[in-house]
């Protein structure tokens, strides 16, 4: 037998949970505060417990580092962002099924924390939609491996001169690993989540592919998940709209049908990334803005504040529209130019190609259109040779390559030329 304690405050309140467990047993309980006393309940279903907020808090910090469960076939982990499509999702999942939300670090000094899909604010909607469906629901503290994993290369990325993309480095390793692990240790046969994205048989393997509501589809977010994992998740969302979610969630009653959108880089709040990395270690030194042939035209007041395309914030006048073209770390300089100087034809990219491919569709930014492309594979990636040039190409990025609506490459750029 075991003893595990967990423990909440909130407001200048705390609550603490105690419990003793033999195997996936609680054989023992202090736990005031709960609509249901927890001795000789299993973990999974102490899970299921509803009771003051608080004291639910400090039970689910208790459990998440141990909880285990049997295998059950029909098990269905879902994991719950506190948003409207988690909770459709796991409408969708059954009656046999588990949620789960990852509780990771966020920016204390962030303007709108609260609306980040790992907010404490969205983990108590996540439990209560489990709860008010009878589902149990686990949180999972993984704020200081976020911060490792994710928080601290966004930072070092932006020292070295890059503009990474941390969404896709999260959902192509870190959120992935992390609940899939956790649906293994639940007993649950797959994993599902509220994206919009699909899964379909493409050249004899599952691959990834976009949704159908090509205004939600987040693919290109998802498109470093590794293919052999893809047969362990599904998207119950990816043939739906967002539309027709919320209505699924209106006529279901579900109190978060109409919650707001959570954050792009939920790390950040909502908070200006520069403001971020400012308070995270870069120093905001005055170097110099210029030209293609090294003449000052401006100052500023740090390289990685500009990113290859910007046009706002340059505060130079060179008698024509300025973009950032690119920057020196060592030198804290950034090089202005015209549009034409940003083009690009040939992109390289270290990742992976999921399938034998010779020619594309590349996407190279969230909000930049596609382009074809020749493919060619690398040691450790593959390079593109653009048909039209790509303004705007950023090192640190990710590039993903589609055939039709399929994802059959990804990997984040390492370079570009003209």
């Amino acid at each position: 037998m075991i003893e595990v304690a967990g423990d909440a405050t909130r407001g200048g309140d705390w609550a603490c949970v105690r419990l003793v467990l033999d195997g996936d047993r609680i054989v023992d309980a202090d736990a005031d505060g709960l609509d249901v006393p927890l001795a000789g309940l299993s973990l999974l279903e102490a899970a299921a417990v509803p009771g003051e907020r608080l004291v639910v808090d400090a039970l689910a910090n208790a459990i998440g580092p141990v909880f285990r469960a049997d295998a059950d076939p029909a098990r269905i982990a879902v994991a719950m962002s506190g948003g409207v499509d988690s909770a459709v999702a796991l409408l969708r999942a059954g009656p046999v099924a588990i949620g789960v939300t990852l509780r990771l670090w966020i920016d204390p000094e962030a303007p709108a924390s609260e609306r980040a899909c790992c907010s404490p604010e969205a983990v108590i909607a996540a439990r209560e939609t489990c709860h008010r469906l009878g589902v149990p629901h686990v949180t999972l503290d993984a704020r200081e491996a976020f911060r490792a994993a994710i928080v601290e290369p966004f930072v070092d990325a932006y020292a070295r001169g890059e503009t990474p993309n941390p969404c896709t480095r999260c959902n192509g390793s870190f959120r992935f690993a992390h609940l899939l692990a956790f649906a293994r240790r639940a007993g649950a046969a797959r994993l599902a989540t509220g994206h919009y994205a699909r899964i379909v048989e493409h050249r004899g393997r599952s691959l990834l592919a976009r949704a159908a509501d090509p205004h939600k589809d987040q693919s290109y977010m998802l498109a470093r998940l590794d293919p052999r994992h893809l047969e362990r998740i599904w998207f119950p969302l990816g043939d739906q709209t967002k539309e027709e979610t919320r209505a699924e969630a209106l006529r279901a009653r579900l109190a978060v049908a109409r919650r707001a959108e959570s954050q792009e880089a939920c790390f950040l709040g909502g908070g200006d990334y520069r403001d971020f990395l400012e308070r995270n270690g870069l120093p905001g030194r005055k170097g110099r803005v210029v030209d293609a042939n090294g003449e000052t035209v401006g100052t500023h007041l740090g390289f990685w504040r500009f990113t290859p395309g910007q046009r706002r914030g340059l505060g130079v006048s060179t008698g024509e529209p300025a973009y950032a073209v690119g920057s020196d770390p060592a030198t804290n300089t950034v090089v202005v130019g015209p549009r034409a100087s940003l083009a690009r034809r040939e992109v390289t990219a270290a990742g992976r190609l999921f399938v034998s491919v010779t020619r594309g569709d590349a996407k190279l930014r969230y909000r930049s259109p596609v382009v074809a492309a020749d493919v060619e594979a690398t040691a450790d990636g593959f390079r593109l040779r653009l048909d039209e040039a790509a303004f705007g190409v950023a090192a640190g990025q990710t590039a993903v390559l589609y055939e039709g609506d399929v994802v059959v490459g990804a990997g984040h750029i390492t370079g570009s030329t003209p």
